[in-house]
């Protein structure tokens, strides 16, 4: 079967998306922006700024358990050239660490990182050391830090299963770590960048790493999910396969296999199921051109800029702004080229607005603060 986005499929998924539409407009969030030029003495003052403008944190999270997934894509020997992965694909692990300390300080009682790196089992902290980071430093930035690898079951029994709400464009539900539900704040800690694939990759496609390889991956069983994390999740890029048949499998294997069809699809259903309560963007330093050092044309990019917010979609389309792009644009335009808009998929899922007209940014305006990412 070709892999283009026929007729047929794109008036199927119209009528599914208007038949989701809310019956009010996607909620509205205020966004704060914050500019800062290095991780050093500036960033913790900037981050108190960034979440003040948001009315402080101690109302999010105070007594409550905290979980946050970091953006640590690719494996830790990819560079772009000579930069520390933090400056380029990586939240930088300052942000890292003052966003832990700060949580801390307004009353979280527990604050769990939790990613899925690279096909991997090894444990999270051992991940940092190879990318030359001091796990310790971000273990003691408050009390009650834990790390997990969410990329398998690990020392749990089972995984939960997050349904869809509404039933889903690709999957119904996902199968994840209970790490994810075992929680009562989701904080969703990203990077500013392109993405090759889904055009940004912000606190939304942040998300799609929360999915374990052991089922979603390419070495994953035909029945069961694996032991342990085996290949990528090219599954979720072209459909070429099923996950394990004790998971949820696909509404219409017959939908087209293209990644820019799929992957926003795929990121909005995660966005739905585990919900995100708090997202916050790293832009002080970051890369352009793709989502990787692996992306053929990536180079460093400064935008001195630092996002958060309340709402994911709000939260991105501010940030999308921010890097020169339209958030109310889609396939054809940059920087959906070759791909549907997730925020455009999210609102009509009623998770959040991205219409900079009715988000309230607060601090530097989009116009004093933009950094364009393509010149």
């Amino acid at each position: 079967m070709s892999s283009a986005i026929t007729r047929r499929h794109a008036l199927a998924a119209l009528a599914v998306a208007a038949a989701r539409l809310p019956q009010r407009p996607a909620p509205a969030a205020p966004v704060s922006v914050v500019r800062c030029r290095s991780y050093d003495a500036e960033l913790r003052p900037a981050m108190e700024r960034l979440f003040d403008q948001l009315g402080g944190l101690s109302r999010l999270v105070k007594g409550k358990v905290v979980a946050i997934k970091l953006n640590l894509t690719g494996s830790p020997t990819y560079r772009l050239g000579h930069r520390p992965l933090g400056t380029a694909q990586w939240v930088h692990q300052n942000v890292i660490g003052v966003t832990v300390a700060l949580l801390g300080r307004a009353g979280a009682k527990k604050i769990r990182l939790l990613e899925s790196p690279w096909s991997t089992a090894e444990p999270l902290e051992e991940y940092m050391l190879a990318a030359n980071w001091d796990p310790q430093a971000l273990a003691t930035a408050a009390s009650g830090v834990e790390f997990e690898n969410t990329n398998w079951l690990g020392r749990r029994k089972a995984y939960a299963r997050f349904p869809v709400p509404g039933g889903g464009f690709i999957y119904p539900s996902y199968d994840l770590s209970p790490a994810y539900r075992e929680c009562d704040v989701f904080v969703s800690l990203a990077k500013l960048k392109e993405h090759a694939t889904a055009g940004v990759t912000l606190s939304l496609k942040n998300c799609f790493g929360i999915t374990p390889c052991t089922i979603y991956g390419d070495g994953a069983p035909d029945d069961e999910p694996g032991q342990f994390p085996r290949g990528g999740r090219t599954m979720f890029h072209d459909g070429h396969r099923q996950p394990p048949k004790s998971c949820p499998q696909e509404i219409d294997p017959r939908s087209p296999r293209d990644g820019g069809y799929r992957v926003p699809r795929i990121v909005v259903e995660l966005a739905a199921a585990r919900p995100i309560d708090l997202a916050i963007i790293d832009g002080i330093e970051s890369m352009a051109g793709g989502e990787g050092p692996w992306v053929r044309g990536t180079r460093p990019i400064s935008p001195g800029l630092l996002v958060a917010g309340l709402n994911p979609v709000c939260t991105d389309a501010v940030a999308t702004a921010l890097m020169g792009f339209d958030p109310l644009a889609d396939r054809g335009t940059p920087p959906f080229e070759r791909c549907d808009n997730t925020m455009r998929l999210a609102e009509e899922l009623g998770i959040g607005t991205r219409d900079l007209t009715r988000i309230e940014v607060r601090g530097p305006s989009i116009a004093e603060a933009v950094c364009r990412f393509r010149a």
